[in-house]
């Protein structure tokens, strides 16, 4: 391996204050890593393709690892006893297994073990974090197994108001006619499972056929039902395929770790056996949270799947403006807080048959029901196609990526009823939301022909016509009000006004692949350019 300067992955990295101490790894037991690499070019605009394989290839032609970086790697896991167990230079991944002593010698760290909560589970961490042992890695994932992420759904803890079928809800935001047809929708879950019975029993109820679903293993996840978790995968199963019931829906399993999250993003965007043109998310962690390495290997992640035309939904968080944290400064949910995803809010939905009565955000903090995130990153630049949104500056001055960009019905107490584990719920959350628009994608997809991929720049461009402007109600730090907003983005969707203006707007046929966003350190600040978050708590 050629001399190069190892460089510590992130200066921000530090254990979860609550991280209890429970002792060392044993040296001789075994870890799987993954190594996540630089793209062997700056990642740009892909010929048309006549096929998604073709383009596919196209990208991995370009986009992928170098082949001389993946055989320095190699070379170094080697000097160190670590055994290859796969590379994927399409992926961008090498994928290793050592001993703990091997690891920690390879990557300067030291390998203990926490818990979270007293007697909870106990995980692998790292106290430090890891050296990165040449410029073309990334980040090393899996030495650090932490949660990174939760569940972005609220069960109904009062009798709700209201509540709607996932069809009613498609009724109320005008969907366009179609069934998901010819399109793949990947579902990316970090716990939980689904129980077949329960999604026959559950379509059946609702008059129609049971979707097309697959399972996927990604790292040893699978589907595993009989946990809390179970309520967010059969909630994003039952509203994606109630609206858009003839697509094809792959549910991809993973541990709740970076390593597990990444490779299960990095697996959905580069399937070329069920390739997905929607993939929805609705699991996040407040960006705070997130080291720096990790997150950027993400985001990579998720410009691939941009890049290759997929457009990914995702949760934009359930605990306000302040995502959950105790800071006292507004926080933003990443992976929603992406410039390569469609992040999306929530809000509360009174109406009957296809007439919304009232749509205001949804905040329900006083009764302990939750509200919708949003807010301004402080890590992601504001993307172009925000630029005349009037996003206002991050609390620390950056000015930042504006969440969400659009938003639907995700009150608990104006909940979807839905069936989980033989138990019929009521729940809301903007993990309802999530698969909301996949299956709007995947509708506009079909009568589009083509799939919208990068959608952002789209759907900003066409205005705010094809939108319910949400104008009443605040996140805690943020106020709605005419036009995007950091509680509901550009608004909730009437879906076929949304499919006319696509269909008259020349720029979305197709979406074209990302630049490439380069996400800051946390520490980074650029001046302020104007506003004040509207409504300030």
């Amino acid at each position: 391996m050629s001399k190069t300067t190892p460089t510590v992955a992130t200066a921000d990295w530090h254990l979860p204050t609550n991280a209890r101490y429970m002792g060392s790894h044993a040296p001789d037991e075994t870890l799987d890593v993954t190594l996540v690499l630089r793209r062997r070019s700056p990642l740009g605009t892909l010929a048309p393709s006549a096929s998604r394989s073709e383009r596919h290839a196209d990208f991995v032609a370009r986009y992928g690892a170098d082949p001389a970086d993946v055989e320095r790697l190699r070379s170094f896991s080697r000097q160190h006893g670590l055994q290859e167990l796969a590379c994927e230079p399409g992926r961008r991944t090498l994928h290793l297994r050592g001993t703990a002593q091997s690891l920690q010698q390879a990557f300067g760290v030291q390998l203990g073990h926490y818990e979270l909560t007293p007697g909870g589970a106990p995980y692998v961490g790292s106290a430090q974090a890891p050296v990165l042992p040449d410029p073309a890695v990334i980040a090393v994932l899996g030495l650090d197994q932490r949660p990174v992420a939760q569940p972005h759904f609220r069960i109904a803890q009062a009798t709700p108001a209201n509540t709607y079928t996932p069809l009613q809800v498609g009724q109320l935001y005008n969907f366009p006619a179609g069934d998901g047809t010819g399109q793949t929708i990947a579902i990316i879950e970090l716990g939980g499972g689904y129980v077949q019975t329960d999604l026959d029993t559950y379509f059946k109820g609702l008059g129609l056929t049971t979707p097309s679903i697959t399972a996927v293993s990604v790292d040893g996840g699978s589907n595993q039902p009989g946990g809390d978790a179970d309520a967010e995968v059969m909630l994003d199963i039952e509203v994606s395929g109630a609206l858009a019931p003839a697509a094809q829906l792959v549910v991809y399993f993973a541990g709740n770790t970076d390593q597990g999250f990444y490779n299960a993003i990095s697996q959905a965007a580069h399937s070329t056996t069920q390739p997905a043109n929607v993939m929805s998310i609705s699991w996040g962690g407040p960006e705070s949270n997130w080291s720096t390495a990790s997150r950027n290997a993400m985001e990579t992640a998720l410009e691939d799947a941009a890049a290759l035309g997929v457009t990914v939904t995702v949760a934009a968080g359930d605990n306000g403006s302040s995502d959950g944290v105790s800071s006292g400064q507004p926080t933003v949910d990443f992976p929603a807080s992406s410039p390569s995803v469609l992040a999306c809010g929530g809000t509360e939905l009174v109406g009957s048959g296809s007439t919304i009565k009232s749509e205001v955000v949804w905040n329900e903090t006083a009764g302990n029901e939750g509200a919708t995130g949003g807010g301004v990153s402080t890590v992601f630049a504001l993307p172009s196609w925000q630029s005349t949104s009037k996003v206002p500056a991050a609390p620390n001055g950056f000015v930042g990526r504006g969440v969400p960009d659009v938003a639907g019905n995700a009150d608990p107490l104006t909940g979807y009823s839905v069936l989980v584990d033989g138990q019929s719920e009521v729940i809301g959350g903007t993990s309802a939301v999530a698969p909301l628009w996949a299956a709007l994608v995947a509708r506009l997809n079909q009568q589009l022909d083509h799939a919208l991929g990068a959608a952002n720049a789209a759907l900003y461009g066409i205005g705010e016509a094809p939108f319910h402007d949400i104008t009443q109600g605040n996140n805690g730090s943020y106020a709605a009000g005419p036009g995007w907003d950091a509680c509901t983005g550009l608004g909730s969707p009437n879906g076929q006004a949304l499919l006319s203006a696509l269909q008259g707007n020349k720029s979305s046929s197709p979406a074209p692949a990302p630049s490439g966003h380069k996400p800051k350190g946390d520490t980074h600040k650029s001046p302020a350019s104007g506003g004040k978050p509207k409504g300030k708590a």
